[in-house]
């Protein structure tokens, strides 16, 4: 359906050229004394729009007076022109593709560590099993000193530059060497690199005896099988009911959303239906398949949910198959395609515009080339209170719609959930803000694992990472000594006040120090997140999903695979 001819795929970059070519070919035709020349030409040829703009394009390229890069002038102009179009459409450079691409791909080639340079030392926080690092004998802890003889330690070297030393071509090598806890001497690694698998699922655990927990960070072309081992797992762990987590969730492929709506939906649901230029619809519909028919379940958002996100939240909402909990979504409900070009390049164009089943178009409203108050509404949205009250969130009734169970919903400005929960700033005080503005509080976790090394590598499982932090009955108060040293005074009244959010953050954050990575993160920081309290008190009292057996429907995946990834 969303077929682009040769045409089609060319006018952008051809109009983009004769748009700057255009401009630059008045300031000199009247001083030319070829003048008359190039109005015969002109006026001998067809007069569309097309072929005006591939004229002035040869022109320019045979006739100006200087010599120029073409291709130069087109990576100017078609960004200007994508912006004319709406917020979405974009056109990506060939230096950017990979960078942008890989974290949907699933995969980069490197060496399979996770690691913080925020002490101006690349302190290695985890290592992949069975990775290249780990075979090669890195271990968490380490600091990386050298990167192939060159320092990269106490030298202020940017993250992003330690990154593309670290990575390169699966089956070549890479030369560490290493300060290693207890060892005097550097420790030389050779590590052969390889390819590592990008997670877009960040966590998957259990949260009460029954509720389980996943976090999808962005929907990547690997997330519906991703889903699919993280149900299965928390399964036998005895999970009946489910947390899934979208928020800040900014996008990704769209027919990852469209698998990921069918794993919980019984047969015959409408999950989403597009709709292009013409007027021309596909509808996706559940085809009762799925493996999570069975789970009551939550969905929480907020106002970094967008596209996929927003599809899938949709799905659940208006099909009263579950929860949505949080904060009104971003509004992106326009469909991009990626057209490639030969040089690398890319153009994402906007294709379609979808609607939830119930027929409401999530987009927020926006006026083409007006970049500046479309990427602004989060700010008046902040300005405007609807943050913290729902309220302050007011909804036209022409884009009132209704689900089939009689819940009203709303269209034209993203998701509004179920459950509203406010943005909660009551414990932010300014001794909080002090030392976790100026990453304090970070470090100290840091420096706290570089002393327990040892036994937070022992742990394997939730139960041993909670028993050894319930067994450090110093570990605020030496936080607060520490915090002192680095320049923030206690203050015990706000101390007293933040206690709960800082206890909470700094097992958040030792806990990401082991194995469990991320489940350790948010397990420990869900007392002081009130949106998860929130969500599992309703899990709590929310009965299972009785049997549906669905409606029999002819299924056609017919959607191409288009990346509609939030690119603001």
């Amino acid at each position: 359906m969303y077929k682009n001819s040769k045409h089609t795929i060319l006018f952008p970059l051809i109009l983009a050229v004769g748009v700057v070519l255009g401009i630059l070919l008045g300031q000199f035709v009247g001083r030319n004394r070829a003048e008359s020349q190039i109005r015969s030409l002109i006026r001998r040829s067809s007069m569309n729009m097309t072929n005006k703009i591939m004229q002035t394009s040869m022109l320019v390229e045979h006739r100006f007076v200087d010599s120029i890069s073409m291709d130069s002038l087109a990576e100017l102009v078609i960004p200007l022109m994508m912006r004319e179009l709406d917020p979405h459409s974009v056109y990506i450079p060939a230096r950017e593709m990979q960078e942008l691409n890989e974290p949907l791909e699933g995969e980069f080639d490197g060496i399979g560590v996770s690691f913080n340079a925020a002490t101006d030392t690349v302190i290695v926080l985890s290592v992949i099993p069975n990775g290249p690092s780990a075979k090669a004998g890195i271990v968490a802890g380490d600091r990386i000193i050298e990167i192939n003889d060159t320092l990269v330690a106490g030298v202020k070297m940017p993250q992003n530059d330690i990154v593309k030393r670290l990575r390169g071509r699966r089956g070549t090598e890479v030369r560490l060497s290493l300060k290693r806890q207890n060892i005097d001497e550097l420790v030389d690694i050779t590590v052969v690199r390889d390819a590592i698998p990008i997670k877009s699922i960040e966590a998957a655990t259990m949260l009460t005896d029954s509720i389980g927990f996943i976090r999808l960070s962005q929907f990547a072309r690997t997330s519906f099988m991703e889903l699919q081992q993280a149900l299965a797992q928390l399964r036998e762990q005895g999970m009946t009911k489910l947390i899934f987590d979208l928020r800040d969730n900014s996008g990704g492929f769209l027919d990852q959303a469209i698998l990921i709506a069918n794993e919980f939906l019984p047969a015959g649901k409408l999950i989403v239906y597009t709709e292009d230029r013409h007027r021309e619809q596909v509808k996706e519909f559940s085809d009762g398949t799925g493996t999570a028919t069975d789970l009551a379940l939550v969905v929480l958002i907020d106002e970094g949910s967008a596209s996929s996100s927003e599809i899938l939240a949709g799905a659940v909402q208006d099909n009263d198959r579950g929860t949505i909990v949080g904060r009104r979504s971003f509004g992106k409900g326009l469909v991009q395609s990626q057209i490639p070009y030969a040089d690398g390049s890319a153009l994402r164009l906007t294709v379609a515009r979808y609607f939830t089943p119930t027929g409401r178009s999530i987009q927020k409203p926006y006026t083409n080339g007006d970049d500046y108050n479309y990427d602004m509404d989060l700010i008046r949205r902040y300005n405007n209170n609807e943050f913290f009250s729902a309220d302050s969130i007011h909804f036209a009734d022409s884009l009132k719609f209704v689900t089939p169970k009689g819940k009203v919903v709303y269209g034209g400005g993203g998701i509004m959930p179920d459950v509203f929960i406010p943005m909660d700033t009551t414990d932010m005080t300014k001794y909080y803000v002090e030392v976790s503005g100026r990453n304090i509080l970070y470090r100290y976790t840091l420096d706290y694992a570089d002393r327990h090394r040892e036994a937070l590598n022992a742990v394997r499982t939730m139960d041993e990472l909670t028993e050894l932090l319930d067994s450090d009955k110093t570990l605020f108060d030496d936080f607060i000594r520490y915090a002192e040293t680095q320049g923030v005074k206690p203050v015990q009244r706000d101390i007293a006040r933040s206690r709960k959010i800082m206890e909470a953050q700094l097992r958040a954050y030792i806990g990401r120090n082991t194995v469990l990575e991320d489940a350790a993160f948010y397990y420990n920081i869900m007392p002081v997140d009130n949106v998860l309290v929130r969500s599992v008190e309703l899990l709590k009292d929310m009965p299972l999903p009785e049997p549906d057996e669905g409606e029999e429907v002819i299924i056609s995946r017919t959607l191409p695979e288009m990346e509609i990834k939030l690119n603001r």
